[in-house]
């Protein structure tokens, strides 16, 4: 047990980097009107865990360390669903309707898209 929390822990930590480098990046390029990074990151990241899951599938790997280190682990720390909740009721306090409902259907119908794809070009 202590081995794939160790194993988790050093995925979430790079995931979790890499996800904060990233969003700034976006940010900046795209300002923060509209929480761009967050949407960026959690789409790459459903991309990224369908074709990780594809893989695994297709290898027969299914509870091994390198499973956990990169999907429970780094797709977990890069993914950012909790952000995502956050910015989606700041929208909603302010009363940006529309942006709410723009982000909450590109984060969701075209996350789950990317998982399929990302499944299906592996498998």
């Amino acid at each position: 047990m202590i081995k794939s929390l160790l194993i988790v822990g050093l995925g979430s930590f790079c995931g979790g980097a890499l996800r904060y480098y990233i969003s700034t990046l976006v940010k900046s390029a795209y300002g923060q009107d509209f929480p761009w990074g967050t949407l960026s990151v959690n789409l790459v990241g459903c991309l990224l865990i369908g074709l990780l899951l594809g893989l695994f599938s297709r290898c027969g790997v299914h509870s091994s360390s390198w499973s956990l280190l990169l999907t429970v682990g780094f797709c977990g720390g890069f993914t950012t669903f909790s952000t995502f909740a956050n910015e989606s009721f700041q929208m909603l306090q302010s009363g940006n309707t529309l942006n709410l409902i723009i982000y909450i259907l590109l984060s969701v119908i075209v996350g789950i898209i990317l998982v399929a794809l990302g499944y299906w070009i592996v498998k």
